[in-house]
């Protein structure tokens, strides 16, 4: 009898740790991508739309100014245009930066179509 009950648990134990293997949360862009923007309809200049995006929810006090924290400073465009595919992954793909003041649908679609269409200082 404690063979049998033994053999049960085993069992149980094999079949719950399937069963806890098998559930994740991943956010659906990571694993699919953005969806789709047409971004031949969506202003994305770098000085009018993109670069106030920048300086007004990133290049702020403790976050990517001249004492930015981690080392990242985003105040021109070169420095901007360095950091276009860790901003497309952290501001549109990841959607977790910047933390504590979120960008709207339309700042992130202004972001992914700037990176889209190079990423250009105009």
């Amino acid at each position: 009898m404690v063979r049998n009950s033994l053999n049960i648990r085993h069992v149980f134990g094999l079949f719950l740790c399937i069963i806890l293997a098998g559930c994740y949360y991943d956010k659906e862009q990571l694993l699919y991508g953005t969806s789709s923007v047409d971004c031949t309809t969506i202003p994305a200049r770098f000085a009018t739309e993109v670069n106030p995006i920048i300086q007004s929810k990133c290049a702020t006090s403790n976050c990517h100014n001249s004492s930015a924290a981690g080392g990242v400073t985003l105040l021109n465009y070169t420095q901007i245009k360095a950091k276009a595919d860790r901003i497309n992954q952290r501001c549109v793909i990841q959607k977790d930066m910047p933390p504590g003041n979120p960008l709207t649908k339309d700042e992130v679609n202004k972001l992914k179509c700037w990176v889209a269409n190079g990423a250009l200082n105009n």
